[in-house]
């Protein structure tokens, strides 16, 4: 989220969060929606210039925005080169090991890179006098909070998408626009949960929405834990990634309203792009983590399942694809588990850490700050 609009505390910054909430579901569903239809119309690589036209059209909107207020600084480009360089090497280094071994010498020179990397990152910004991340944001529990569970939202929410992909087009042969199609229930779960969870956040406490809502996130990943090669797609899929979506949006609103509730006005806008950055960073280390536990458990029913997949598929040689996909699946299954259990994560984070009441997140003095 960056500052362009604002909206004051109560009701209407409540329904800006669920109308938020609701559009980062339609956003990654309609870019898998639109991305399989350049798949299958023109080519993959197609689906990286779709960003110009879409970008440009955002661009082109921003003159409705209201002008938010300046507050002028210096860029922090010793914080940004060491926080960025710590969190690639912390990744790279998670991603390796799980591909070429824990204990080889570049995976553990990538995590002494991000050791050291993102030990300066804060000694600099402790010492900065215009830090570009202030560490004073995270004095409140709630707003720590907010982003410890959204941290571990991202690694859940994209290893989802991420899995369930790669299950519908390569176990079920699903085309990439059909794919796409396939998740448009995520939407809706998302967008009802979203609305819901905008009015409820005047009754309940933050916890008291979000705790439930990743309890029934957690739930639709075990029912994804089910799905076998055989596996239908109204039967099993579309009931998990509703559920799925439901719960997830009804944890969007309060965790997001927990992050910019009672912030300075010069920080509303570094609060809310937090959030936004440890969805992200979550997404990137929970990828990369789960993506170690979906080969290896691959790997330990087939060895090489991938490639074995790949192969028969080549040589036509049904019984592999078939011991091959079955050992996906599992991989995927595994890597769905464990999707559940950061949510439970997150759950845990939500309980102990936020204890702010619905009036403290419905009647803050900060504007939030949105686009």
């Amino acid at each position: 989220m960056k500052a362009s609009t604002t909206f004051p505390a109560g009701k209407p910054r409540n329904t800006a969060m669920g109308v938020y909430a609701a559009m980062a579901g339609v956003g990654a569903t309609v870019g898998l929606l639109l991305g399989g239809v350049l798949t299958d119309a023109l080519d993959w690589r197609w689906v990286f210039f779709i960003n110009i036209p879409i970008g440009l059209a955002v661009l082109a909107g921003t003159k409705s925005l209201v002008e938010a207020e300046r507050h002028p600084g210096r860029l922090d480009v010793p914080g940004a080169i060491t926080g960025t360089g710590g969190l690639i090497a912390l990744v790279y280094g998670i991603t390796r090991g799980g591909e070429h071994g824990w204990t080889t010498g570049p995976t553990l020179a990538s995590f002494a890179t991000a050791a050291v990397l993102l030990a300066a990152f804060l000694v600099i910004e402790v010492r900065a006098a215009k830090p570009m991340m202030p560490l004073r944001l995270f004095k409140d529990r709630n707003r720590s909070g907010s982003y410890g569970t959204m941290l571990f939202i991202g690694a859940g929410l994209f290893a989802m998408f991420y899995f369930l992909t790669l299950y519908m087009q390569l176990i079920l042969g699903y085309s990439a626009i059909r794919t796409g199609f396939a998740f448009l229930p995520f939407t809706i779960g998302m967008g009802t949960a979203a609305g819901l969870s905008s009015k409820l956040v005047t009754r309940l406490s933050p916890r008291l929405i979000a705790g439930p809502g990743l309890l029934v996130g957690a739930g639709g990943m075990l029912w994804f834990a089910g799905l076998e090669p055989d596996s239908s797609y109204a039967g099993h899929l579309l009931p998990a990634m509703f559920v799925t979506a439901v719960g997830l949006g009804l944890s969007f609103v309060p965790m997001t309203l927990g992050a910019v509730s009672g912030v300075d006005h010069q920080d509303t806008g570094m609060a809310s792009a937090l959030l936004n950055t440890a969805q992200q960073i979550g997404g990137a280390l929970g990828l990369a983590v789960l993506s170690t536990i979906s080969t290896s458990a691959a790997n330990d029913k087939l060895p090489d399942a991938a490639s074995s997949f790949f192969r028969g598929r080549a040589t036509r040689d049904l019984p592999l694809v078939a011991k091959a996909s079955e050992a996906l699946t599992h991989g995927y299954t595994m890597a769905f588990i464990a999707s559940g259990a950061m949510f439970l994560g997150g759950l845990a984070v939500t309980f102990l850490a936020m204890n702010a009441g619905r009036q403290e997140h419905t009647e803050g003095t900060a504007p939030v700050h949105m686009g």
